[in-house]
């Protein structure tokens, strides 16, 4: 049998950081966070468990990439939080508050420039749109239908949100779509299918929007439909495989990533999108209705944190697909 020093023509290396490119079948000592770690090929993806949020919440709003996301207001539990978390692929630590407080609000950007619209207050919705520069929150323009459970795609400076309800209105299942330029909320083309609970994807002129719930007929009602946005019209993609609503999303219009949300039960369900159809991937360990994504991640490579299993949960999944992949060995 070959040793690691016939194969590679060295002894494990020592390092105080991983490598930046190693190749299949490399070990490595990492002396900074103290574990072994080696390179391996998979030909499935799959989750493993990130840092836990301080605070467990369901039904909040959450962005970013999987080393760089950003989570903020929720449920935390019983109130209305106004709180921001922020991490960095290991843990999460406290930002700027939001001004507004508020349940499933429509998210966008990056962990430095984020984007919260609309969402819920109690009771109703609030209209509010704020901006995130990294460390404060900063009124920006009202959304014209103010409402909670909107999926959203796109940048904090070109974003679009669509779907979500209102109790109050008539119908209160919604299929608006507005879009923003960093300063007001415009009408774009409205959904094919009115829904709540969805998910979504993509840019602002390329957005996917997936699974949520119809609201009508007998329970529980929840759609596997997926549409597709070109900044002017909706039109059909390929339909899930599991309809589900309160579920998250990450990547693009046609490389994108569904997971989580409620059948019901709650499931850990996820599924990858190659702009025609779903396929499934490795379930999410923690089955949970809400949680966020890193909804600027990629279908590759992104986070799904908190929601409700029940009961709230602050569990961080990081999702790596098939391919090359860092493990760390573990075993006594």
């Amino acid at each position: 049998m070959s040793t690691y020093y016939q194969i590679f023509g060295g002894k494990i290396n020592v390092v105080t950081s991983d490598p930046s490119d190693p190749i299949e079948g490399q070990v490595w000592y990492n002396t900074t966070s103290e574990v072994l770690k080696y390179r391996a090929v998979t030909t499935a993806g799959t989750w493993a468990s990130g840092g836990n949020l301080a605070t467990a919440k369901q039904q909040l709003g959450g962005c970013g990439t999987q080393t760089a996301a950003l989570a903020f207001g929720g449920e935390d539990p019983g109130n209305i939080s106004a709180t921001t978390e922020e991490y960095d692929g290991t843990s999460w630590t406290g930002g700027g508050n939001l001004g507004t407080g508020r349940l499933q609000p429509g998210s966008a950007g990056t962990q430095t420039s984020a984007l919260a619209a609309s969402g819920q207050l109690s009771p109703g919705p609030t209209n509010v749109t704020e901006e995130y520069d990294g460390t404060s929150w900063t009124s920006g323009g009202n959304v014209s239908t103010g409402r909670r459970n909107a999926g959203a795609s796109g940048t904090q400076t070109s974003a679009a949100i669509f779907g979500g309800s209102n109790e109050s209105a008539n119908p209160p299942i919604s299929s608006a779509t507005e879009e923003y330029d960093g300063t007001s909320w415009t009408n774009g083309g409205s959904l094919n299918t009115a829904r709540t609970g969805v998910a979504g994807a993509g840019t602002q002129t390329s957005a996917l929007a997936f699974g949520g719930h119809l609201g009508v007929g007998p329970p529980p009602a929840n759609t596997a439909a997926t549409e597709e946005y070109d900044g002017t019209s909706w039109t059909s993609g390929g339909s899930l495989g599991t309809a589900r609503d309160n579920l998250a999303g990450a990547g693009t219009q046609t490389l994108a990533l569904a997971f989580g949300g409620s059948v019901p039960p709650n499931t850990g369900a996820t599924e990858a999108y190659n702009g025609t159809s779903w396929s499934n991937e490795t379930s999410m360990s923690t089955a949970r209705s809400g949680p966020e994504g890193a909804n600027a991640g990629t279908q590759s490579s992104t986070a799904a944190f908190a929601g409700v299993i029940p009961p709230n949960t602050a569990a961080t999944e990081e999702f790596t697909g098939a391919g090359a992949v860092t493990r760390t060995v573990t075993g006594s």
